[in-house]
């Protein structure tokens, strides 16, 4: 295969990653740009009458080639981006920016889309011509050409920050990963130990070096036994973009998307986002957000007092009771005294691979009746990755599933799902999804042990992966994921339920030496309805969300001076105590609002989790899991962004969604 925009004629046209090098990338992105400009002029000069097929079906068929590319160079820019790879990264980001810009405001592209009459339209192709036609307006084809050449500046500048704050973000994570010594990495166990052992040799230093996750508190704080070791790493993940040059990135990211906002006639950031959403509002998040707020703090300063108690900590202040170092260990050990588990021991009873076969394959084979068959001879993304080829009950195929499990310093932090295709019948593809995550690596030939939390992102990020793999759309613009961001996160929340089922649970918590099942009594306590930690853990959940929305609602064109002191103000004007509770992000190293496509949109985890909750009481009321899963399947998953997803959440459910079990699973009811 000479360039990536071509089917590479292997099974599934899965891409051929043994020839790609940072040239054919490049060579490819440019190949996909060019054809779809010639497609696009095509359109333009077509002399025939405008209708839906030479004009909307066409553009949206247009840039196939481009998409093939721009696939795999995305998927190794976050997954695997070796010095070499990030060399060209920039370029290739910005090209694509410039494109899409390019295509959106082409000459007469939009007047022509215009003369289609889609008053007859139904369907599928009444939905491609609405969301196109927003798409295009929201990107400023309505805007005369001086605006038009405004808004290309505005969005190459913010193209070249975002990608450098996201090349930051990786750099940051990757060099305040900190060195334990002997000593602090107490309560490690000999399996992580030995890792993080190596992995300090590989980078030329001593002791145990633990690499960092994206968020602010890391899990393995909850597991250290000593508080020089948690308060060690908690620093190190905590200020690890105390240079200040992120969140110099960031305040000049957040003024220019005022002025981008100004320009397309929005007050906001926020209010250009979510004119884009699902029946939302700027004020009705913020309403939900201090709605929520007031009795999560509550709910967690309560935790803090039992956790104080319990273990006779010291109090950095009387607003402080519990170190943020010393919280995680707290909830762990409180909860285990109570209605909590053993994170040590569970962690012993959670193997990846069986957690992954055992408890992740056989949902969806209980839920949706999939089957999953490795594959070993196709070419990998990466030594680490692993492929399988999904089937359906009868037999017939879906697509293929890509697994990068281990986490590594050429990947980002975090974890997600990205797509090397879309299932689309306009295309005759089959999807092939990818779910990257950043757990430790193993080293000699010890099994690889998740976390709690681990095991919860693998089931959630596989619910985005069911949502591309199920998918039913004829055009790939409406496939899959490819719905408003308040309702992206819904599927991979609900997947999530299916951890502690008690059809699949026992399966998958096994003994990674032994093979022994997890004691009765520990999943008694893991699968008991309980509230403890979710006090901290919505606050800290809700602290990025206001900080998320306080850097978006900002009218001011000018660049934040002390983006720090800005982070403080907002906090604590919500109610907050920085001090105490730190933001699940901080400015500097907020990649999902200022890298990651999130902006003004981190509060959607938990507006998705409104209609997660009222869905998982559905599912709970169903006699025959298989008949929900599949009404679920057709309703829902498989609609993608071909009806609204409010509509189709109604469709399966019967109703919208209440917010009263959300309040009960999270204890913020009265």
């Amino acid at each position: 295969m000479t360039c990536l925009t071509e089917p590479s004629g292997l099974d599934y046209n899965f891409p051929d990653f043994s020839t790609v090098t940072p040239d054919l990338l490049r060579s490819s992105v440019r190949a996909g740009i060019e054809a779809q400009e010639k497609a696009v002029a095509a359109i333009v000069n077509d002399p025939h009458e405008a209708d839906f097929t030479n004009t909307f079906e066409a553009f949206e068929l247009s840039s196939e080639a481009l998409d093939r590319a721009t696939a795999v160079a995305f998927h190794l820019f976050s997954a695997d981006a070796t010095e070499e790879i990030q060399a060209i990264e920039a370029e290739v980001t910005a090209m694509v920016a410039a494109h899409q810009d390019a295509m959106t405001l082409y000459p007469g592209l939009y007047a022509r889309m215009q003369q289609v009459d889609a008053g007859a339209l139904e369907g599928e192709q009444a939905r491609l011509v609405e969301v196109t036609m927003r798409s295009f307006r929201a990107s400023g084809a309505e805007l005369d050409a001086e605006g038009q050449e405004k808004l290309k500046a505005l969005n190459a500048k913010l193209t070249d920050l975002q990608t450098e704050f996201g090349r930051l973000a990786m750099q940051n994570l990757v060099d305040a990963a900190p060195a334990l010594t002997e000593a602090e990495a107490t309560g490690l166990s000999p399996a992580r130990l030995e890792a993080t052992r190596a992995a300090a040799q590989a980078a030329g230093a001593e002791g145990h070096r633990i690499s960092l996750v994206l968020p602010t508190v890391q899990p393995d704080e909850a597991i250290l036994t000593t508080a020089e070791g948690r308060k060690k790493l908690h620093e190190a993940s905590s200020q690890r973009a105390s240079d200040g040059k992120s969140s110099a990135i960031a305040a000049q990211i957040a003024a220019l998307r005022v002025e981008r906002a100004r320009l397309l006639g929005f007050e906001t950031h926020a209010e250009e986002i979510l004119s884009l959403r699902s029946e939302t509002s700027v004020s009705a998040i913020n309403d939900l957000l201090a709605q929520l707020a007031k009795p999560a703090l509550a709910n967690a300063a309560a935790e803090d007092a039992r956790i104080a108690e319990a273990l006779g900590l010291e109090p950095l202040s009387p607003e402080a009771p519990v170190a943020p170092w010393d919280r995680a260990r707290g909830l762990s050990l409180v909860g285990s005294q109570s209605d909590g588990v053993d994170a040590e021991l569970l962690q012993q009873h959670l193997e990846l691979d069986t957690v992954l076969t055992e408890g992740v394959f056989r949902a969806a084979g209980l839920v949706y009746g999939l089957r999953f068959t490795e594959r070993h001879d196709l070419p990998l993304p990466h030594p680490d990755a692993r492929i399988w080829e999904v089937f359906e009950e009868n037999g017939d195929a879906v697509g293929l599933f890509v697994g990068d499990f281990f986490a590594r310093d050429t990947k980002r932090g975090g974890a997600w799902m990205n797509e090397l295709a879309q299932g689309a019948t306009a295309t005759g593809s089959r999807p092939i999804i990818c779910n990257t995550l950043n757990i430790p690596k193993p080293t000699g030939g010890n099994p690889a042990l998740c976390t709690w939390d681990e095991v919860n992102t693998l089931f959630h990020e596989f619910g985005h992966a069911l949502h591309g793999l199920l998918s039913a759309a004829h055009y790939p613009s409406l496939a899959g994921t490819n719905v408003g961001r308040d309702i992206v996160e819904f599927p991979s929340q609900v997947n999530e339920m299916w951890t502690v089922h008690p059809k699949i649970l026992p399966h998958y918590t096994k003994h990674a030496h032994t093979g022994e099942p997890l004691p009765a009594d520990q999943i008694e306590k893991l699968t008991a309805t309980s509230t403890w930690g979710e006090g901290f853990s919505t606050s800290e959940y809700l602290a990025a969300s206001i900080l998320d929305l306080a850097w978006h609602q900002r009218t001011g064109t000018d660049v934040e001076a002390d983006p720090a002191g800005f982070e403080d103000s907002a906090l604590r004007d919500a109610g907050f105590n920085p001090d105490s509770i730190e933001s699940r992000y901080k400015t500097g190293y907020f990649q999902h609002i200022f890298a990651g496509g999130y902006s003004a949109g981190y509060y959607c985890y938990i507006w998705s989790e409104i209609l997660d909750a009222d869905a998982v009481e559905w599912f709970k009321e169903q006699e025959d899991i298989r008949a929900a899963g599949q009404l679920f399947r057709e309703e829902f998953l498989s609609r993608g962004n071909t009806r609204d997803a409010l509509e189709s959440y109604r469709a399966f459910r019967g109703r919208d969604a209440r917010i009263e079990p959300l309040l009960e699973r999270r204890g913020l009811k009265a």
